[in-house]
Parts: structure tokens; sequence; C-alpha cells
């Protein structure tokens, strides 16, 4: 595998087809060049420069970001996509944010189904664009819009909703892999055989039962070609509501094997599969559950802040705070010559800073620290060569 880091997060965004595309979709587009066009390209959008390592010739690449993982190249079937929806499960894991469930669909087995619900290839993009909504809106709504709207017969229509509302794991892939339509039809079967050979990974990864299998699932996109998968949370925690905090997917992706040929002048084929993770609709989620509960989120890592009520004390500052990041002990202090000492504790309860570190006159001249617990207010007298050692014992409990 190669990698290409560290990208940095956020702000490329490129015309095209008179839209603005997300990031992922614009580095998706460089891994149809060459290695060392690749990262020429990132270098243009991202700062800092990104390192892109060699596999030996092999114009093979995963492209990483913050929020976006993307496996480029010729590998076995599956194995890529698996690995996918196994990062999806373990960010959503590692972000506590609720009960979660990742659904996961294959656009040859909808298109499938569209071919043996009589309805013809012309039609398969709006079809399947309105069976996207089906997330949103009710399956007679769904219906309608197909019948009125996209002049789908009736018929045709409910023969769709027999297959598009079922939802399940290994047991309806077995099932739909011997109905009697579906195995007439080769894209749909091709899709099925790949769907179970998916679930067996995700078995042996020991995430199965967080994954459903669900034909309603579309993902508007047209350049998805074969597997593709959205997670939503189902109960995201949140003591303080009833209702849950409603926000739609928080991460989605899938295969698409024919988008980077169409950046290619020679119309190189790289196989594609890739997720991205919604950290907008997360940030969302986790901002309304911070306003419910009331809670001071730090939005500093400092453990200490190194003050002093003195005047003309920032040498003072500035060695003992030396002394401290030395000992790898996260400190910081005001930028200031002459500080008010109210200004200095009132920033570390504004920003969350557990202790302060006081250095005046009278402790500089006896060798010692006040060491005061912002929460608390209360004060302790360290020997200045034990400071480090009580900021670790305090930090850490």
């Amino acid at each position: 595998m190669n990698w290409l880091r560290p990208l940095a997060a956020g702000g490329c965004r490129l015309p095209f087809g008179g839209q603005h595309l997300a990031p992922s979709y614009a580095l998706r587009a460089f891994a149809a060049h060459p290695q060392n066009q690749v990262a020429e390209g990132v270098v243009k959008l991202q700062q800092p420069k990104p390192q892109l390592g060699t596999d030996e010739g092999k114009k093979n690449f995963i492209l990483k970001t913050p929020k976006d993982f993307d496996i480029a190249g010729q590998f076995d079937p599956m194995i890529p996509d698996a690995e996918c929806l196994k990062i999806v499960h373990e960010i959503l894991n590692m972000l506590q944010l609720g009960d979660f469930l990742i659904k996961v669909n294959d656009r040859r087995i909808l298109n499938g189904v569209f071919a043996v619900c009589g309805i013809p290839d012309s039609l398969f993009r709006s079809t399947c664009s309105t069976v996207d909504k089906l997330n949103k809106a009710t399956w007679e709504d769904v219906k309608s819009e197909m019948v009125g709207e996209k002049g789908l017969s009736p018929e045709a229509v409910d023969r769709i909703g027999e297959y598009i509302q079922l939802q399940g794991g290994l047991g309806l892939i077995e099932q739909l892999l011997q109905d009697t339509k579906l195995s007439q039809n080769k894209l749909a079967q091709e899709g099925l055989g790949d769907m179970k050979l998916l679930f067996e990974y995700l078995t042996l990864f020991g995430i199965a039962d967080k994954i459903s299998f669900d034909l309603s699932l579309a993902r508007g996109l047209d350049y998805y070609t074969g597997v593709i998968y959205e997670a939503i949370l189902l109960q995201p925690q949140n003591a303080h509501k009833e209702e849950p905090v409603s926000v739609g997917s928080v991460a989605g992706g899938g295969r698409y094997d024919g988008l980077v040929g169409m950046f290619d002048p020679k119309g190189w084929k790289v196989p594609c599969v890739g997720v991205s993770i919604g950290i907008e609709r997360i940030f969302s989620i986790i901002e309304q559950e911070v306003e419910a509960s009331k809670e001071k989120i730090r939005t500093t890592e400092t453990q200490v802040l190194v003050a002093t009520p003195q005047k003309n004390f920032l040498d003072v500052r500035l060695k003992l705070i030396s002394e401290l990041w030395d000992s790898g002990i996260k400190a910081e202090m005001l930028y200031k010559k002459n500080p008010k000492l109210l200004n200095q504790l009132q920033y570390c309860e504004d920003m969350g800073i557990p202790l302060a570190a006081i250095i005046g006159e009278q402790e500089l001249k006896n060798g010692i620290v006040k060491l005061r617990v912002v929460a608390s207010r209360e004060e302790v007298v360290i020997p200045r060569e034990n400071l480090v050692e009580e900021i670790r014992k305090r930090v850490e409990s």
C-alpha cells in the first residue's frame, strides 16, 4: 500500500460542471495521474506538502485526509471495500455518538432490479435518484413521484417496491441469489455475489452486526459503479432530550471504478473505493449535546498556565515555562509583559485550563511555586523542583 500524507483539513473546491465539489472529489480526480502528478496536484490544493510513497512502480495509491479515506488500485474483490467499512465502524465507535447502522447496497444490484422490473435503461438514472429519497420520504411519496413525474407504470413501480423495501444480511443475499427474476440478470448476480463475499469479510472483521444490506440505498451520485454504503445514527446519546438529534447520515461512500479515467487523457482505468466522514454533521451532533448538557468543553490541551501577580516578571515566567516544556508539560502563558493576575486566572477558566502555576517575588525567593486548581480555587505550595511531578499527578488523576 502507498500513503499520501499528511493532507491538511478543509479548503479545496474545484469548479466542475457548474458545481463546486467537495475535497474528496477533487482528491479522487488527482488519482488519475502518475505518482509525481498526484503529489504536484495535491500541493496546489492543500498545504502542507504531502508525502507520496511508492510501491515498486505499481500505480496504486491510498489517499488519506482527516475526513476521507480512499483506496485506488487493482485488488481482489471486496477486500478494500470491507476495510473502508471497518474504518467507518472504528471511527463511529471511537466518537461514541450513540448507536449506529451502516447500510450497504450495490449499484449493480439496483440496476438489475430496475431491469427485471421493466424499467428502460434510459430511466435508470432518474429512477435511482428518486429511490435515493426513501431515507427522507415514505414509499408512497416515492411511488407517486415515479409514476407522476418519471412516467413509470404503476405495475413496474409496484415490482420495484417489492425489492427496494427489503433489508437484512446474509440471509437476504442468499434469498435474492435464488430469486427467479434476479437470477436471470447478470449485473444483479455479480453484485449479489460480491455482496455475499463482502459480508463474509465483515463477519471476520467482527462488524457484521452493524451492517444492513438495504436495497433502498441508492446514493444519487452517478459515478458509483458497485458497492455503496451510508452510516446513520439510530439514537445519539443525549440524556437531556427525549428525541434523538436528527442530522441524516454521518458517513457515506462506495466504489467508483470509472471516475479516475475521466481525468486521464489516455483513459487509464483505476478501480477505486472510498468513504467520506460527515465532519460538519458530526460537529452538529456534538454541539447540540454540549449545549443540552451545559458542560464546559476544553478548547485546549494546555495543562497549566504560568502566571504571576508581579510586574516585570516576564523573564521569570519564560524561564519557568521553559522548564515545564522541557519536561513534557503542556504549558502556556499570556503574551503580555505585565498581565493582571485576575486576567490570567480568568483566561484559565475561559479556556478550561485546569491548573495555574503562580510565581511571584516571594515564591522566587523561597524556591517555591503556588499551584492553583482553577475549578476549586485551592492553592498548594510546591517546591519548584517538585512542580513537574505534582502537575503530572494532578492531570492524570
